[in-house]
């Protein structure tokens, strides 16, 4: 079911813990190595409606991360709070390291500047998966395209995927970053620093697959 209906979070989320393990100790021993995400697992930050202050995020910038992460969400229509919580993982650092990602899969959104479309969730599986080997992400990029029409799966195999294959590839480790000190940062200073290009095209918000 989360293959067959990517927006099912529920039954993602069910996936994604259940096949996770060993993706899920990498990644945590990716972010003890760096300094900033040693910082988050020590004081383990949330992202949800009871932790944004969404007024000081419209009074930032145009083009900052904060700014551009709320207009992704009112675009978009859709909430943190979607996000469902870790059911099926023990233990209580690496359970901690799976709501990190669910919890920044819309900053990812955000950053490669990709609608919640079927096409838009399968190019950020394509970077997810390349970025945290979870094999939930992987299968959503392998079988997601089933869905696609013939037009849609051309511009995916012959744009959307390599540059999403080499953005993941290029970019460190994405859990290693400090979204909520981040706030004011311009979005293209960020992508920058990752190594993100600019999408080769970039999907309507309300196409259809």
């Amino acid at each position: 079911m989360a293959l067959s209906d990517p927006h099912r979070h529920d039954m993602v989320a069910v996936l994604g813990e259940t096949t996770g393990l060993r993706a899920l100790k990498a990644l945590r021993d990716q972010m003890k190595r760096d300094p900033e995400g040693a910082q988050i697992l020590q004081e383990r930050p949330r992202i949800s409606l009871c932790t944004l202050d969404l007024d000081k995020l419209r009074s930032l910038p145009e083009g900052s991360l904060g700014r551009e992460y709320l207009r992704f969400l009112d675009v978009n229509r859709v909430s943190p709070d979607t996000r469902a919580p870790t059911r099926f993982v023990d233990n209580e650092e690496l359970a901690y390291v799976i709501q990190r990602y669910r919890e920044v899969h819309d900053m990812l959104h955000t950053l490669l500047g990709m609608p919640t479309n079927m096409l838009g969730e399968i190019v950020v599986k394509w970077f997810e998966a390349v970025q945290t080997g979870l094999p939930m992400c992987i299968l959503g990029a392998l079988f997601g395209p089933i869905r696609l029409s013939v037009q849609n799966l051309q511009v995916l195999i012959s744009e959307l995927i390599p540059w999403a294959i080499q953005s993941g590839r290029q970019a460190p480790c994405v859990l290693n970053l400090y979204y909520e000190r981040r706030w004011e940062q311009p979005l293209r200073a960020l992508r920058e620093e990752l190594g993100i290009t600019d999408p080769p095209c970039t999907p309507k918000a309300h196409s259809q697959p």
